[in-house]
């Protein structure tokens, strides 16, 4: 089985998908897809699909969505086989007070996306900006949108869903900060400013921006983008930027050597992914 998360929501088994149309089921497969060959509990997927206000009948309903979910497998797999020998209950199995969903070995994107980033933190942290940079790029070229874009999530499916976009933008920090330590700071004004614009309380992204312009001499412009998240801080939020924007600015204004390419980045480093 192939899951991906990372955008609409696809499960493949054998090839064809076993996504179901309707609202509940696919909340219940999103939640085992978003815990694969893990245990689920029925409480779970109880609170993702009603809330705190379950029906009645909520212990037979829950074993209809499921059946519903394993004869869209079975029309997948075409019934029991050697490797799967209770058929579509050997891939969706029942657990104690649950279920699991067994990829038997298949592909997750959330589990390449994580193998992908942490090398591309630990390749940061030994100071391999190229492989970082490089590692960072494949792990975000997984994403084909929003993280479950078409299910209609309960309270279950948004924390995970919140904790993965979350991720998203701390990688997408760590992959800027690994280019600006390359010199790519041309290269990555454009989408920096395409950034700042879609999160304009985001205080990494416009930190990187300011640096990325000052290195390619653009200190007035690094300066006016301080100015305008400034305004909005306080406009908005009532905040003053943070210490680390400030000190940035000081620097600008004083041409400092710390802004120089060959200077480590310790003082103006973002805390991806940021406050915002």
């Amino acid at each position: 089985m192939d899951i991906e998360v990372l955008g609409a929501c696809r499960v493949m088994q054998t090839g064809k998908s076993v996504v179901p149309s309707a609202v509940k089921p696919r909340k219940v497969l999103a939640v085992l897809a978003l815990n694969p060959d893990r245990p689920v509990s029925v409480g779970m997927l109880v609170e993702e699909v009603w809330g705190e206000t379950p029906p009645p009948s909520v212990a037979t309903t829950l074993q209809t969505y499921i059946l519903q979910l394993r004869n869209l497998i079975t029309s997948a797999i075409g019934g029991p086989s050697p490797d799967l020998p209770l058929g579509a209950k050997s891939v969706l199995v029942t657990q104690p007070g649950g279920y699991l969903l067994d990829t038997q070995g298949g592909s997750v994107d959330v589990r390449e996306y994580e193998r992908l980033s942490g090398g591309g933190h630990r390749a940061l942290e030994k100071g391999d900006y190229e492989a970082a940079a490089d590692l960072f790029r494949k792990a975000l070229a997984l994403w084909r949108g929003p993280a479950l874009a078409d299910v209609e999530c309960g309270r279950v499916l948004d924390v995970e869903v919140t904790r993965l976009e979350e991720s998203r933008m701390g990688i997408l920090c760590r992959r800027i900060e690994a280019d600006l330590l390359l010199g790519r700071h041309h290269e990555i004004i454009g989408e920096l400013f395409g950034l700042a614009a879609r999160h304009p309380l985001h205080e990494g992204i416009h930190l990187q921006l300011m640096l990325a312009l000052y290195r390619a001499g653009r200190r007035t412009t690094a300066l006016e983008v301080y100015q305008r998240l400034r305004d909005v801080l306080a406009g908005e939020l009532g905040l003053d930027p943070s210490y680390e924007l400030q000190s940035l600015q000081g620097a600008l204004l004083d041409s400092s050597s710390e802004l120089r390419l060959d200077q480590p980045l310790s003082l103006f480093r973002v805390r991806a992914p940021g406050r915002y």
